[in-house]
C-alpha cells in the first residue's frame, strides 16, 4: 500500500502543502470535514477555504523554512458556509513527490469533546449558582423582613407626615430589593405548558425590544416556515428569548446586526442524553464578541461584562432553558457571537431525562 493510500484511509483529516501554502493533497476526512471535493482543494490556498481562522497561518511559512513542527490543541475555523469547527491541528514537515519541502497537516475535530465539556460545566454552573444564591436568599431575606417590620411599626408611631416619608422609602426599597432575590432564585418548577408557536414568541420579543433599540441596529429574521408547535411554558422561554437578545443588542452598540435563526435539528444530545428532535433558536450578533475572561463564569449572577449590568439575565435564562431539558451553547470570536438554544419536543424524553438524572 503506497504511503498516499495510507493517509486516504485515516480517520483524521489531512492536507498536505507545499512551499507557498498550495494545498497538494487532501484525503477524504479532510474533503468531508471542509465540505469539498478533492478537485476543488487540490492547488487551492490553505487561507481562501476559512471565512476565520484563530491560528495565524502565516506561521506555517516560518515553520516550513525552519523545518520545524508545530500544534495548537484549539484552533476554531469558520467555513465560508458558516460551518464552525474546532480542531486540533499539528503541523509536520514533510518531502512532496517532486522532491520539494512541504508541510503536513493533521487536523483532529474536538468539537464533541468541547461540548460535553461545555455541558458538564455548564451543569456544575447551574448547581454552584443555585446553591449560592439560595443560601443568600437566605442571609437577605430573613433580616430584610424585620427591617420592613420595624419600618411599618415606626410608621404607624410617627405623627409628622414628613418622617413617616422616610419609613416610607425603607419599606419601599426593602421591597425592591427583595424582588432583586426572587428574581435571582427564579422559578422552581417550569411554569404551565401549552404547544406554542415558536416564531410568535419570538416575535413579540422582537417588538418589545424594538421599541427603545438604536436605529443603527437591524434585526435579521432567518425562520423556518416548516417548525412545529413546541409544548413550553410560553411567558419563561419568551423571557429567556428576552434577555438573551436584548444582551445581544446592547453587545453591537449604536451600529450592528442582530439575526434571530430557527431550526429543527435530529438526534440531539443534551447532557449525556439523545433526543429524536429538538427546537433550535440561534441568536447572532455582530458584537466585539465575549471577552475569554468571562467565558468560564457566563451563567454565573451577578457576573456581567457590561458596566451597570447586573448579571441576572443569561444566569435566569440557563435556568429556565434546563428546567424544559434544554441546554445553551455559546460560541464567540470577535464581530459574531452567537447564543443557541436547543429545546426537545418530546415530552416523554424529558420526564425520562429528569429520572435519569436524579
Amino acid at each position: 500500500m503506497t504511503a498516499q493510500a495510507i493517509l486516504q484511509q485515516m480517520v483524521t483529516a489531512i492536507l498536505i502543502i507545499d512551499s507557498n501554502g498550495l494545498i497538494r493533497f487532501a484525503n477524504a476526512s479532510a474533503e468531508s470535514i471542509l465540505a469539498g471535493s478533492s478537485r476543488r482543494l487540490k492547488d487551492a490556498p490553505l487561507e481562501s477555504l476559512f471565512q476565520y481562522s484563530s491560528f495565524d497561518f502565516h506561521i506555517l511559512h516560518e515553520a516550513q523554512q525552519q523545518q520545524k513542527s508545530l500544534s495548537d490543541s484549539d484552533v476554531s475555523l469558520v467555513l465560508h458556509d458558516g460551518k464552525t469547527m474546532t480542531v486540533e491541528l499539528v503541523v509536520s514537515p514533510c518531502e512532496l513527490d517532486n522532491g520539494e519541502s512541504g508541510q503536513l497537516l493533521e487536523l483532529r475535530q474536538v468539537d464533541l469533546i468541547r461540548r460535553l465539556n461545555q455541558e458538564q460545566a455548564q451543569q456544575h454552573q447551574l448547581a454552584a449558582a443555585q446553591k449560592l444564591v439560595r443560601g443568600l436568599a437566605h442571609e437577605i431575606k430573613n433580616p430584610l423582613g424585620g427591617i420592613r417590620g420595624a419600618a411599618q411599626l415606626l410608621a404607624g408611631k410617627l405623627a409628622e407626615a414628613g418622617l413617616r416619608e422616610y419609613t416610607q422609602l425603607i419599606i419601599t426599597q426593602s421591597d425592591r430589593l427583595r424582588e432583586l432575590v426572587d428574581r435571582l432564585l427564579g422559578p422552581n418548577q417550569p411554569g404551565q405548558r401549552q404547544n406554542k408557536n415558536l416564531h410568535e414568541l419570538i416575535e413579540n420579543s422582537l417588538q418589545v425590544l424594538s421599541l427603545d433599540k438604536p436605529e443603527g441596529v437591524a434585526f435579521i429574521k432567518d425562520y423556518d416556515p416548516s417548525i412545529p408547535e413546541i409544548r413550553v411554558a410560553g411567558h419563561q422561554l419568551e423571557q429567556v428569548l428576552l434577555n438573551i437578545i436584548k444582551n445581544a443588542v446592547l453587545a453591537v452598540g449604536q451600529q450592528g446586526n442582530v439575526t434571530v435563526r430557527t431550526r429543527v435539528v435530529h438526534q440531539e444530545t443534551i447532557y449525556g442524553k439523545r433526543y429524536r428532535q429538538c427546537a433550535l433558536v440561534k441568536i447572532v450578533d455582530s458584537g466585539p464578541g465575549i471577552d475569554p475572561l468571562l467565558k468560564d463564569t457566563l451563567f454565573y449572577p451577578l457576573v456581567s461584562g457590561r458596566e451597570g449590568g447586573t448579571g441576572l439575565g443569561l444566569s435566569i435564562a440557563q435556568s429556565l432553558v434546563h428546567q424544559h431539558a434544554g441546554k445553551i451553547e455559546v460560541n464567540s470570536r470577535p464581530g459574531h457571537t452567537e447564543f443557541v438554544i436547543y429545546i426537545p419536543y418530546s415530552e416523554e424524553e424529558i420526564y425520562a431525562d429528569k429520572e435519569s438524572i436524579a
